[in-house]
């Protein structure tokens, strides 16, 4: 190369690689403040990571100099834009720019290609120039790098890792050969550890289930087209991905497995993967209107006492239902002491599972960590275990520290229904509501709950309590469903008080029933509310009732009183109190 220091083109070289250079120190400055790196992909580590495969030569081609990213052997030299760094390269790279202007074109590079993105062999300081000309394209003798592995241009050195473990995942699973179509990319490498383990679960029982041993590759495609392929299915459906913008499919399909797992070692149960995500969008999204609900959420929970919690508002349990065409009451919370006249709940919460085709879930809370490891729990389990294996009903025993109410609650955000016995029914007196612990249950719970008072009851005839209020209009839900499932025979009865509820509120009943291919009794009282329930109860033999819950704020609950707590009151019926 003949280029004299002397002349114009030289010397106008020697100013742009100064400019090029500030550029550089910029460029270093900005992706140390971001914590994004600036440096190109070494060649080499890419190859040995994703376990470059055979060369295979494609010869002379136009690329696109955005997708050059890596340089053989020079990657600290220039920025991941070929940037020249170094002071010491100015004589070079005046001298590639001057023979540029002169002769009018860009001699050839050499480079490897891996998946999308070009590493430079020789010629750095060409791409260098033609991206600050502001070329789009270089010619280059181009030999492809085969891999399993997808690589882009904006890949960072970090990410390697990430690209390094889906190599060896592909090669342990050969999923590339086996389903073609699958991209399991991810952006933290912890994620094929969930995968791999999954994966293994998955062979033994299948193993277990066909009594014979599954091959390796037997359970990868049966992982990925039982498992992932709906997992992703379901993720699309929820939209999680606008929720975590940043995340491929398969990170909050691994995220979601991980859930799973932590959810069952906190809850003592499995959780649907639907609830999962769900919970995931809840806690984690950062959406900003999930981030200001969980704001409101732990300001509502630290500020109020249980007894004050209102709860959520009527119909939010029915937004979490995941499986409108299956039993409504598929898992059911069942709170347990151990006493002898507790053991009530457990037995109507077998009636109703028996009737539902549910899945039971003890929960005993104890005070502190110790008590939860202690003889009587075992016990407690033990006989747990006992009664629902006795009603062939499948259910499991979770103890668990903490407040009574607030675990109750929360527990009961997982399933469908709370079943719990009586021990202290609501008393009258001001003093006794403020403190009641079954008010505050109620109230707060995100779920039904079903009181049982007194000894359990078979189920088979209802009565609706019905006034037309939103919780009231739940209750109704709640009522066509068991009378059309169950076929029990439904009263609804509806009480005219000061003259606030008329025939109107029984027609919209009666219409909403019909719609449902539900028949009833309907019945029309006068007077005060719970005992004209509790009359009409005895009158049609009803031995369960069906009705809203707590229809005024906590406060004034507190002061005047609730139509629930005197039906409780009477002693004579389980009552199912719909939110």
């Amino acid at each position: 190369m003949d280029i004299k220091p002397t002349s114009l083109a030289f010397q106008q070289a020697i100013r742009d690689f100064h400019q090029a250079r500030q550029q550089a120190v910029l460029h270093d400055l900005l992706a140390a403040i971001t914590g994004q790196s600036d440096d190109l992909l070494d060649y080499n580590e890419v190859y040995e990571q994703l376990k470059g495969g055979p060369a295979v030569d494609r010869g002379l081609q136009d690329i696109p100099l955005d997708a050059i990213a890596g340089s053989v052997g020079r990657c600290t030299e220039f920025t991941r834009t070929f940037l020249p760094r170094s002071k010491g390269d100015v004589r070079r790279w005046a001298e590639v720019k001057a023979a540029m202007v002169e002769q009018g074109r860009f001699r050839p590079i050499n480079v490897y290609q891996i998946d999308q993105v070009y590493f430079v062999l020789d010629g750095n300081h060409r791409v260098s120039i033609a991206r600050q000309e502001g070329e789009t394209h270089i010619p280059a003798y181009v030999t492809e790098i085969k891999t399993d592995v997808p690589l882009t241009p904006d890949v960072q050195p970090d990410e390697l890792i990430s690209k390094a473990r889906y190599a060896d995942f592909l090669a342990w699973t050969r999923l590339h050969e086996l389903r073609p179509e699958a991209d399991l990319s991810v952006t933290a490498p912890g994620q094929y550890r969930i995968l791999e383990a999954q994966i293994e679960r998955h062979r033994h029982w299948l193993s277990r289930r066909r009594q014979r041993d599954i091959s390796s590759q037997g359970a990868v495609e049966r992982w990925y087209d039982d498992l992932y392929r709906p997992g992703i299915r379901l993720i699309r459906r929820q939209g999680l991905l606008r929720h975590f913008p940043h995340r491929t499919e398969t990170d909050l399909y691994a995220w979601l497995v991980q859930h799973q797992v932590e959810l069952r070692q906190e809850l003592g149960w499995e959780v649907e993967p639907a609830d999962a995500a769900a919970d995931l969008v809840d806690h984690f999204s950062r959406a900003p209107w999930q981030m200001v609900k969980r704001v409101t959420e732990k300001i509502r929970r630290a500020l109020l006492p249980p007894p004050l919690d209102a709860g959520p508002p009527p119909g939010w349990w029915r937004t979490e239902l995941h499986r409108p065409d299956e039993a409504l009451f598929r898992d059911i919370v069942v709170p347990v002491t151990g006493e002898r006249a507790n053991w009530a709940g457990l037995t109507q919460a077998l009636t109703v599972a028996q009737r539902d085709g549910s899945r039971l879930h003890g929960l005993h809370v104890v005070p502190t960590p110790a008590e939860a490891e202690n003889e009587a729990s075992r016990q407690l389990q033990a006989e747990f275990e006992q009664r629902c294996q006795a009603a062939k009903v499948p259910g499991e025993l979770t103890i668990k520290p903490g407040n009574v109410i607030r675990t109750i609650g929360d527990q009961a955000r997982w399933a469908d229904l709370v079943v719990i016995h009586l021990d202290h029914l609501p008393r009258p007196r001001l003093d006794d509501r403020l403190m009641s612990g079954f008010g505050a249950l109620v109230r707060g719970c995100p779920r039904p709950v079903l009181a049982v008072p007194h000894q359990p009851a078979p189920l088979t005839r209802a009565l609706l309590a019905y006034d037309g209020s939103p919780k009231a209009n739940e209750a109704l839900f709640i009522a066509a469903y068991l009378a059309g499932k169950w076929q029990a025979p439904l009263t609804v009865v509806t009480v005219t008080e000061n003259e606030q509820i008329g025939p109107a509120t029984l027609q919209s009943a009666r219409a909403y029933l019909e719609g449902q291919g539900v028949s009833a009794t309907f019945v029309q009282e006068r007077g005060a509310i719970a005992w004209a329930i509790i009359r009409t109860a005895h009158l049609y033999e009803c031995d369960f009732i069906i009705m809203g819950g707590y229809g005024f704020s906590p406060v004034w609950e507190i002061i005047l009183g609730s139509e629930v707590d005197q039906v409780l009151r009477a002693k004579q019926w389980p009552v199912l109190i719909c939110r």
